[in-house]
């Protein structure tokens, strides 16, 4: 998604300036062409050399920079997008004000691609009312932002204005390269990961699921604007403090908060590998060893059949199947008796890994889609979307 795209970044004069190193390497690693402009204070925490040996591009810190081979106009038109990280509470009101009194600023003016702004600073200046005026002002405007992090802060304080984890940046680069906030009024309710039925206080089953599909699902939901709820189960990865989330450990819990959320959201993506069996009377004392154990499995609730049975004519229900064989075949014939309007049907042998493969169907549609989970997710909303 990031091959060949051409981003602008922007430094400026934070504490936070030398975690966007982070960012530029994995933005060059992926195959974007990155060039930036530093103001002044940001010189002042990294060096403009740092920067340039790992872009391998120009890095301008001034007007008329001799490493400036395009003045600021061509630079505006040669960004796909530009990224200010950190972004401070100073160019983010100088914008919003339209002052244009620097190379960066004078940048973002004379820009018609995206701009993504990151803000880092402290808990009470991101606070405060004048700058949370300005990040609504300009989001209005069609500038995007990203909401920084919570956590300890670099001046002592604890709270929100950490910047945000390099690779959480990345999708966010990602989807505003071909996105806007398009799934605006949009509630999307997603289940993800794998349960855990409980044999005894040790042990229990569960599935190989990482739950990475249904993740990658509710971020670029997220992104894109969308009202987003996520109930999750056992997931593989650490999951965004942005995502509005509840928790679950077995099917039972995960049947119980679906059926309770289900009527508030008009989209219902269910990715999570639910358990189809549990142990039917699970141990309260740890099982002692023997030399074979006979383990009585009853069927847990089919969640996305009673759903089905549920929905209105006003909600969109789409479900997962991994199959080993007749992959097609077998999706479609759930897509009927579930009364689902999509299902994603992909094999158990892409099950866990970064890329994936899958085919969507609907009642008049077959599309097959491969890439990484990032990119499926968006491809997949964009087929909700046109429903």
């Amino acid at each position: 998604m990031l091959k060949g795209k051409k981003i602008l970044l922007g430094i400026t004069g934070g504490i936070a300036a030398y975690k966007a190193v982070d960012l530029a390497g994995k933005l060059t690693k992926q195959g974007a062409v990155v060039k930036t402009v530093m103001t002044k204070n940001a010189c002042g925490f990294v060096s403009p050399l740092t920067f340039k040996s790992i872009t391998h591009q120009p890095v301008i810190t001034k007007f008329f920079d001799p490493e400036a081979e395009i003045e600021h106009i061509s630079l505006a038109d040669w960004a796909d997008i530009i990224v200010i990280a950190p972004a401070t509470a100073n160019i983010i009101g100088k914008v919003a004000s339209g002052i244009a009194d620097d190379l960066l600023s004078t940048t973002i003016m004379a820009a018609k691609a995206p701009v993504l702004f990151v803000p880092s600073m402290n808990v009470h200046m991101y606070e405060n009312p004048i700058v949370q005026e300005n990040i609504s002002k300009l989001s209005k405007l069609g500038y995007f932002f990203m909401e920084p992090e919570t956590g300890q802060l670099a001046c002592g304080y604890e709270g929100m204005g950490r910047f945000p984890k390099t690779d959480e940046i990345l999708y966010y680069i990602k989807s505003y390269l071909n996105y806007k906030k398009d799934l605006k009024n949009k509630s999307i309710l997603i289940t993800t990961g794998s349960c855990r039925e409980k044999i005894d206080p040790m042990r229990f089953i569960s599935n190989y699921s990482t739950g990475k599909m249904g993740l990658s699902l509710a971020r670029a939901a997220f992104i894109r604007g969308a009202n987003v709820k996520m109930i999750y189960g056992i997931v593989s990865e650490q999951i965004p403090e942005y995502l509005e989330t509840i928790t679950t450990s077995n099917a039972e819990e995960m049947y119980k908060a679906t059926i309770k959320e289900f009527s508030n959201n008009q989209v219902i993506i269910m990715t999570a590998a639910v358990a189809d069996y549990t142990p039917a009377k699970p141990s309260k004392l740890k099982i002692k060893k023997t030399e074979d154990m006979v383990l009585k499995l009853k069927r847990t609730k089919d969640i996305l059949f009673e759903l089905g049975k549920r929905k209105s004519k006003d909600q969109v229900l789409v479900g997962f199947a991994a199959e080993s064989e007749k992959i097609v075949e077998n999706a479609r014939k759930k897509l009927k008796k579930k009364n689902l309007d999509f299902i994603a049907a992909n094999n158990l042998e892409v099950a866990g890994k970064e890329e994936t493969e899958i085919v969507f169907i609907g009642k008049e549609l077959e599309e097959k889609i491969t890439g990484d989970k990032f990119f499926v997710a968006h491809r997949i909303l964009d087929l909700i979307l046109n429903k």
